[in-house]
């Protein structure tokens, strides 16, 4: 379960990292595209923020055993 805890950290802070910096190499993206053409850009942010802190609470507390 550590791993998993681990990973979902490493994981939500590069989804949080990426829905700030929006690098094109991941913004440019098909399935990307489909969420900006589906919810607009702020939707798109905002539905990654929400994927990136869940990530990390989830992954918090597994680390800390909750």
């Amino acid at each position: 379960m550590v791993y998993l805890g681990w990973f979902l950290v490493v994981y939500g802070v590069f989804v949080l990292w990426s829905a700030y910096a929006k690098p094109t190499w991941v913004w440019n993206t098909g399935k990307v595209q489909g969420f900006v053409k589906l919810l607009k850009e702020t939707g798109t942010v905002v539905l990654f923020v929400v994927f990136g802190l869940a990530a990390l609470i989830g992954g918090g507390a597994i680390l800390l055993n909750l």
